[in-house]
């Protein structure tokens, strides 16, 4: 009997032994995992500045690493299809002061903007407009056969990408030449080359990657009708929708950033300073650029 008894008291703490164990790694994998959701931080935006709003119905902002100057594009005026010649371009400085507000005149709609060959290149409802980068003379103009509604501009060494909403149609400028990159992108908008040479786009289907061979695939289908595309790198982007929403996307979904809808104040085609972690918003109507500093 006392043999029995002592072998049940060794079972019995064996199991409770291996039980305490049990319960002390996973209790320690379960602190791992909240240190680890606790230690993810929430993407977000802190508004830095705002420049005088003087920029007439201002659609895009472009950010020029190598000067420090910020470009911003003016429609100047209610319809973007217009030509009307009153459109410009205006450059700020990095506190949002205005430098120049007519550095660039005589343009119709002025929308997307972007940077190659040592020159500034803006779309212009259906021609794609050259300018000289310390002008301001505008060099050269390519008017797009069909083209309709042309919008946002990517720039990857000295290759000029930029959409056509309407048309659905994605194009490039290289060795002096238009050709068509991509088509079937319903309202596609916004386009961005990230630092490993993919090109990516906004249309009415969400976030997606762009192939060479002109076919695509989405990355996120809920930030759809965007306008403004920055890539962050390693899968992480921030995306404007021209109603008033900015949103951060990732792996793992989105995360609104920014909504100033009920301000009924734009958030146009987005510009980034990414030495700062700057986002440059333009607000259409409001006529102004708002700075944000942006953090993730």
């Amino acid at each position: 009997m006392k043999t029995l008894f002592k072998t049940s008291l060794l079972g019995l703490s064996a199991a409770a032994i291996f039980a305490s164990c049990s319960s002390e790694k996973t209790s320690e994998t379960e602190t791992e995992e909240m240190v680890e959701v606790v230690e993810k931080k929430t993407p977000s935006l802190t508004m830095l500045w705002e420049s005088p709003a003087t920029l007439e119905t201002v659609e895009s902002v472009l950010f020029d690493e190598t000067t420090g100057r910020i470009y911003t594009s003016n429609i100047i005026g209610q319809d973007p299809t217009e030509k009307d010649g009153k459109g410009s371009i205006s450059i700020l400085d990095t506190d949002g002061n205005i430098v120049e507000q007519d550095f660039v005149t005589g343009l119709n709609a002025p929308k997307g903007m972007g940077i190659a060959n040592g020159h500034l290149y803006v779309t212009d409802i259906d021609e794609l407009v050259e300018i000289d980068l310390e002008s301001g003379d505008i060099s050269n103009k390519w008017p797009i056969d069909g083209g309709q509604f042309l919008n946002d501009i990517a720039t990857e060494d000295d290759k000029v990408f930029f959409t056509d909403m309407n048309t659905g149609t994605v194009y490039i400028l290289m060795d002096g030449e238009i050709m068509k990159v991509s088509e079937g992108n319903e309202s596609i908008n916004g386009l961005e080359v990230s630092a490993d040479g993919v090109l990516y786009g906004l249309d009415a289907s969400g976030l997606k990657k762009i192939n060479e061979d002109g076919s695509s695939e989405v990355l996120n289908n809920v930030v759809t009708g965007g306008d403004g595309l920055i890539s962050l790198g390693d899968g992480k982007f921030v995306a404007s929708r021209w109603a008033g929403e900015i949103y951060f996307v990732d792996g793992d979904g989105e995360t609104l950033l920014l909504d100033t809808k009920a301000q009924e104040s734009n958030t146009a085609d987005i510009g980034y300073n990414p030495s700062e972690k700057i986002v440059y918003v333009p607000t259409f109507f409001k006529n102004k650029v708002v700075a944000y500093k942006l953090d993730y």
